[in-house]
């Protein structure tokens, strides 16, 4: 099916269709938006797609609304919104136009839908309230999303569609950038393995770039490594690895001496030369060669050994 026209209803609008959109204008680029509820246009037919009203799910027909009696609910139960159902249809074939390699598609599409897609839906549907976050309530996507409805004396009639395109160009935006980073995830995810089975038994990890780490290291098990090092711009960074997602409790801190120090004094402290800096946390240090990166991340493990030890001699 190759629509000419994408429709969903006019007036205030919410951040599944607005979502719901940016899928669809990749896949069909070439498409119409139409923002209506005339019965001639959220009536099925063979040009167009419907979604988040009409009243009814059919995906032979094309139209994919939630609002009905008898809506869709996920296996588990959980209710969809439009972006959810849009999502279940035509997700895949978006990371595929987005330039997702095949065998990264299924992974980065369920884990999307679970981290993305489904809040959108729970909130859509009131099985979600924002508030849940706290003070960062009105921070969350879809809120943001709709302060950028029209004010309600607004008199343009062309208010409503200005608006919606407006933001539909951010939620555009966030889309593709939570896409990308996904897809980054796992292209370094192959990187940081290859790290971790040429550093063996060693408690340093090495990387060729500052990328995301962890997700790699806990996968492959690798529960002896302690540090990572990788160049950044012209210098090099050492940094701790967190024991888990939330939290910042790590496997093991830098050297207490070498807190909130830089330059000759770091140097002093740490007896490298060529060690520039270390973060006040004690999370991470750089130094201005792989050299001296390297040596530091020895001394740091050589301490965090010895402390354990330390440790396990006192209980």
């Amino acid at each position: 099916m190759t629509p000419d026209f994408l429709v969903t209803h006019s007036g205030g609008f919410h951040a599944d269709e607005l979502l719901s959109s940016v899928i669809l204008t990749r896949l069909f680029p070439q498409a119409r938006i139409v923002r209506s509820r005339a019965p001639d246009w959220i009536s099925p037919g063979a040009d167009r797609i419907i979604y988040d009203v009409g009243g009814q799910y059919d995906p032979a027909t094309g139209i994919f609304d939630h609002h009905q009696r008898g809506a869709p609910m996920r296996e588990d139960g959980q209710p969809y919104s439009s972006f959810g159902l849009i999502w279940k249809h035509f997700g895949r074939d978006y990371l595929a136009a987005s330039g997702v390699p095949e065998a990264h598609v299924a992974d980065i599409y369920a884990s999307f839908d679970a981290s993305f897609v489904l809040p959108v839906d729970l909130v859509d549907n009131g099985a979600l309230s924002p508030s849940v976050a706290g003070v960062l309530g009105g921070l969350t996507l879809p809120v943001l999303l709709e302060t950028l409805k029209p004010v309600f004396d607004e008199t343009d009639p062309e208010a409503d569609d200005r608006a919606f395109h407006h933001a539909l160009a951010i939620a555009r935006a966030f889309v593709e950038a939570r896409i990308e980073k996904s897809a980054a995830k796992l292209r370094a995810e192959a990187l940081v393995h290859q790290a971790i089975v040429d550093a063996g038994e060693g408690r340093i990890l090495e990387l060729p770039m500052g990328m995301p780490f962890r997700p790699a290291i806990v996968k492959a098990g690798a529960d002896q490594l302690l540090f990572v090092v990788h160049p950044r711009d012209k210098d090099w960074c050492l940094t701790t690895i967190r024991r888990a997602d939330e939290g910042f409790e790590v496997r093991a801190d830098l050297p207490a001496a070498w807190a909130g120090l830089t330059n000759g004094d770091l140097e002093a402290a740490s007896g490298v030369k060529g060690a520039s800096f270390c973060h006040n946390g004690r999370f991470v240090a750089a130094a201005r060669t792989r050299e001296a990166a390297l040596a530091m991340a020895e001394l740091a493990v050589n301490e965090a050994i010895s402390t354990a030890n330390q440790a396990d001699a006192a209980e």
